[in-house]
């Protein structure tokens, strides 16, 4: 009888269907999207059937990932490691995709065309006051950074009952600044295609709200995994990923308040 023994502390990721149906899941949401915003009848059907896709194919390629670094222990040190640095290259993507809608939004509102009548906000569009909703929003989004590092902090202090209330708190203002933004978009006076304003307008903040949504399930899978004992003192990546990516919507939220909310407003 033969054993194989493994000389290096890397981890050969088993072949996996996951990527590819995530991409697809993507397409479908996206050709949803085009479908939707120009008027075809079953184009929120098929949006809707793309973001289900990508939800499932979120839940089973994490729970791959979960068995791969709790029960089956590939994700030595050095694993990690790489981990950590994939997550930063990842964030560093995000940055590019925000970067266009400011250079879209800034395009537009430093030198306004003749077309919406060289004043931003352009004329008959009634923007939102930014020390109302927007500045409750802001605030709850610092608060929910607070929370998750003060979670993140008990952690490696090894308090597990106050890192679990730290990230209950978080995930509970993730919650109510989505609640408050949806009612936002209910009320609001103008929509996506009414020009330019619109547009940017809520691509920028509508793409920040589908990030705020994605890192809510992200806490709320590491606050079931804290529960289940899944993170100790030394071995709590996947904690630390949701950490930096919610870190990451904030500090993008806090460039949307001040540049499209409280200067492109007024």
């Amino acid at each position: 009888m033969f054993f194989f023994t493994q000389r290096h502390a890397f981890h050969l990721v088993d072949p996996s269907i996951m990527p590819l149906l995530s991409s697809i899941s993507c397409l479908v949401t996206t050709l949803g999207a085009v479908l939707y915003f120009h008027g075809f009848v079953a184009g929120l059907n098929v949006q809707l059937f793309g973001l289900f896709s990508i939800l499932t194919c979120m839940f089973f390629w994490w729970r791959d990932v979960v068995r791969e670094g709790t029960l089956e222990g590939c994700h030595t040190n050095i694993v990690q490691l790489g981990l950590r640095y994939g997550m930063i290259l990842f964030i560093v993507s995000e940055i590019m995709f925000f970067f266009a809608f400011f250079w879209a939004f800034f395009a537009a509102s430093i030198a306004p065309t003749i077309e919406i009548g060289n004043v931003w906000p352009p004329k008959g569009i009634e923007a939102f006051n930014p020390f109302e909703i927007p500045l409750v929003n802001t605030l709850i989004l610092l608060c929910s950074g607070s929370t998750i590092t003060y979670s993140h902090h008990s952690i490696t202090a090894g308090n597990k009952k106050e890192a679990v209330f730290g990230l209950v708190l978080t995930v509970l203002l993730a919650v109510i600044f989505t609640c408050f933004q949806a009612f936002e978009y209910v009320s609001a006076p103008f929509a996506i295609s009414d020009g330019i304003f619109g547009s940017t307008f809520y691509l920028a903040t509508g793409f920040h709200g589908f990030h705020v949504f994605v890192g809510t399930i992200f806490l709320v899978v590491c606050l079931i995994r804290l529960l289940s004992n899944h993170f100790t003192i030394e071995h709590h990546f996947g904690f630390e990923a949701a950490a930096f990516y919610w870190h990451f919507v904030d500090i993008v939220w806090l460039f949307l308040y001040v540049a499209v909310y409280f200067w492109g407003g007024n």
